[in-house]
Parts: structure tokens; C-alpha cells; sequence
């Protein structure tokens, strides 16, 4: 019996475990993938990861400008895909490429749908204070995130586990389940369930100025923003003019009752403690701009704030 023929649409290393997952159980006929991008200090065009993949096991590679055009809808028909898996692509896709694969396209989605519908499920999934995600695969519409879910993993967020953090373990779940299920959709083992819409919320784009820290906030809500922020766009707050970026927080057991938000508790060999709307954090790495990212012990010997110094809130 034949290997089923697929598109892969990705472009992240979050992709990176479906797309070899995909490779395992079907015929990858073509990568479809963002344009290389010029990154680090040098700015040279850098390959998406997926790309280097795909490249790596002999398959072809498509990097599409626009994807709402007739000809390109009209080339991936050709092509006699069985399906397409799309996963963390970056672009919405017309109704013609969704329907240019015989079955379709499906989506491997960082949430537990209808929660989180959007581009930062993983960030804000954190951010909210949520204590459990998953991964989902859903047939794809011309929606954001609102086709009809076909099945589901779910997994405890860990009280100190970062977007960075979760988005590896994510991505490695969201391999598996392409592994198990995906060949049950293409037999047609697996029912379409419809979204609830009543229970639908959204995790929208970030950018760099959603980072911002709210000290008005409760402790454990600054806590939680830190750890969704990271590693971008990364919390931050300025203090003396000047912007810091925090990496890493605890919560204090006892400490910023009745203060001032912001309001700098304690900096000592110790740790940095910053009093919160309720409770305080322990700052535990941090970066000022323009410098190296470094722990709290070592902030505090080479410069430091003296106590009462308050961050902009």
C-alpha cells in the first residue's frame, strides 16, 4: 500500500518534531516555509528551521511571498497531496490552498482549542495564569484557529516553567501526536468535534511593549507575566530612567503588604525584592539595556539600586 501524500506548512523550531513526525508516517512532497530572514549581529539571510530540515532529508522547499495568489493555490494542486499539516507557518492561507490537498489542511495548534485561538497560545497561556494546555489538531477554515477539532493532549503547566520551556515540551508533543493520529484522520478513524464558541478566548500577536511589567499587579500575576514573557519579548520595567529587563522571578513568602508598588523591598547578596500590588517577587536574572543578562547576587556587587528605589509602575 502506498505512503500518503502531504504538504508541510511550518516554519519555527516548533514545527521542527511535527515536520519529522510527518516524514515517519507520509510522503512529504513539498516544505512550504517563510523566506530566509537576515538575523544576528551580521545580519546575513539565515534559513527558518524548518527549512534546514527539510533540505537535510532531500525534500523540496517552497518560500512563497504570497500565498493568496491563484498560482501558487493552482501548483500545490498538482502536487496530488493527500493532506497538508500546517504548524506555526505565520501566514493565514486562502480558502483555494485550503482546499488544494484532498482532505484538506490540518493544524497543529499550542492550545487546548477553543481556549487560546491565535499567534501566542503558549505565551499567554502563562501570562493568564492558565495551570494546564495542550496540544490540538483541528481541520483549518478560513477562521483563526476555529475549524473543527479532531483530537487533543493535555499537560500540566509547571509553576516555574517559562514559554520557553513549555513551547520545547509543546513541540515535542504536538510530534507525538502527529506520529499517533494522523494517520487515524487520513482512514477517517477520527470525528470532527465543533469549537464552542461560548468558550472561546483569544492569545493575540506580541510585541515588544506587552512585555512591560504591572506592579499594581498581584505578586503571583507579575510572577506569571515574567515567565510568558520569556524569552520574548521579555518582561521589563525601567527604573532611574533607565529600562531593565527581567529573566527570572520567585515569588516572597511574606513581604510588600501596604507598600508602594514597585517599590525596591530589598537588594542585598540575598536577592532583589520588589514590593506588588499584593506580595512581592524576587527578581533572580536580570538585564539592563545594552549589558549582559546577569543573576541578582551579581547585579547587586557590580552596581545595584539602594532599598526604596521604586520601578516605574
Amino acid at each position: 500500500m502506498s505512503r500518503p501524500r502531504a504538504i508541510f506548512f511550518g516554519t519555527p523550531d516548533f514545527a521542527v518534531p511535527c515536520l519529522s513526525a510527518l516524514l515517519e508516517v507520509a510522503e512529504v512532497v513539498t516544505v512550504v516555509t517563510q523566506p530566509d530572514r537576515p538575523a544576528g549581529r551580521g545580519m546575513r539571510l539565515r534559513p527558518p528551521p524548518v527549512k534546514e530540515l527539510a533540505e537535510e532529508k532531500g525534500v523540496p522547499v517552497l518560500q512563497p511571498r504570497k500565498v493568496k495568489t491563484a498560482a501558487f493555490a493552482a501548483s500545490l494542486r498538482e502536487l496530488g497531496a493527500d493532506v497538508a499539516l500546517v504548524v506555526a507557518y505565520g501566514r493565514i492561507l486562502p480558502r483555494a490552498v485550503l482546499d488544494a490537498p484532498r482532505l484538506g489542511c490540518v493544524n497543529v495548534h499550542a492550545s487546548l482549542l477553543p481556549r487560546l485561538r491565535g499567534a501566542a497560545p503558549i505565551n499567554w497561556a502563562i501570562a493568564r495564569g492558565e495551570v494546564e494546555t495542550g496540544v490540538c489538531l483541528m481541520q483549518m477554515d478560513e477562521g483563526m484557529d476555529t475549524g473543527p477539532v479532531l483530537c487533543c493532549e493535555r499537560t500540566p503547566i509547571g509553576p516555574e516553567e517559562t514559554a520557553g520551556d513549555l513551547s520545547a515540551r509543546l513541540a515535542a508533543l504536538g510530534g507525538e501526536l502527529v506520529r499517533g493520529e494522523l494517520p487515524r484522520f487520513l482512514s477517517g478513524e477520527l470525528t470532527p468535534r465543533p469549537q464552542d464558541e461560548a468558550r472561546a478566548t483569544l492569545a493575540p500577536m506580541l510585541d515588544k511593549a506587552q512585555g512591560r511589567i504591572d506592579w499594581t499587579l498581584p505578586a503571583q500575576a507579575v510572577h506569571d507575566h515574567v515567565r510568558g514573557m520569556s524569552p520574548w519579548p521579555g518582561a521589563w520595567s525601567c527604573v532611574q530612567g533607565a529600562r531593565v529587563k527581567v529573566h527570572r522571578t520567585h515569588l516572597v513568602e511574606s513581604g510588600g503588604g501596604g507598600l508602594v508598588p514597585g517599590v525596591l523591598l530589598r537588594a542585598d547578596r540575598h536577592g532583589i525584592e520588589v514590593a506588588c500590588g499584593e506580595g512581592a517577587v524576587a527578581i533572580d536574572e536580570l538585564q539592563l539595556e545594552g549589558r549582559r543578562r546577569v543573576t541578582a547576587g551579581q547585579f547587586r556587587s557590580g552596581q545595584g539600586w539602594p532599598e526604596g528605589t521604586r520601578f516605574d509602575t
